[in-house]
């Protein structure tokens, strides 16, 4: 494991992620001149097999929501162990998602609070047409009006949420690993779901008792 450079800002960040292309970036949400949810948004835009860990502290939780959205795969506390660092990193690199209990419980209550706003009044099919204050985003439509799953699709969904990777579902449901994408695609299509970071956030949530 080797360190390939250190940025001081958020611009700084995005100009060092491309220009060296690391396998993963240990990203601080609050920095100058750009902070780190658009810093996480431009690089997992521009550099897709760069994948992104966001340190930051309980008091973060909806610019970490914002950190999910943006495509960050793995979410620890800036008091997390060295040995607990090292592992997520590795994890990382095999195809897994990572967040720790309670940043994963600040995240599900986010997506909670969306909730209420399906007793609304239904939204115009072109929200673009509708008032600012009643646009729906895509992972409040996403918690209001998701497509069912087949049972295939269910148990994928499953998988994912205990941090498995394409490879470890499609060795545990004897699939080709292609296969497997395919799945996880059209799930996140069906859930509207940018990141299988918000695919496991989704599942505990449905899976939590009301």
């Amino acid at each position: 494991m080797e360190v390939v450079g250190q940025a001081r800002n958020g611009v700084e960040a995005v100009e060092l992620a491309q220009l060296l292309h690391p396998d993963v970036i240990l990203m601080d949400l609050h920095m100058p001149l750009k902070g780190g949810v658009a810093a996480t948004r431009e690089i997992t835009r521009d550099l897709p097999n760069t994948q992104i860990l966001v340190l930051t502290t309980l008091n973060d939780d909806e610019t970490v929501f914002e950190a999910v959205r943006a495509g960050a795969q793995a979410y620890l506390l800036k008091d997390a162990s060295e040995d607990e660092l090292l592992d997520t990193i590795r994890a990382l690199r095999r195809g897994e998602s990572r967040l720790t209990p309670q940043i994963a419980r600040k995240v599900m209550d986010q997506f909670r609070r969306l909730a209420p706003a399906s007793h609304a009044e239904p939204v115009p099919e072109d929200d673009s047409l509708a008032p600012s204050s009643e646009k729906v985003l895509p992972a409040q439509r996403g918690a209001l009006d998701p497509e069912p799953l087949s049972d295939k699709e269910e148990r994928i969904l499953q998988l994912i949420a205990e941090s498995m990777s394409n490879r470890q579902i499609a060795n545990t449901l004897f699939l080709a690993e292609g296969t497997v994408k395919n799945y996880v695609s059209r799930i996140m299509e069906k859930l509207h779901a940018n990141t299988r970071t918000e695919l496991a956030l989704l599942s505990k949530r449905q899976a939590r008792p009301e």
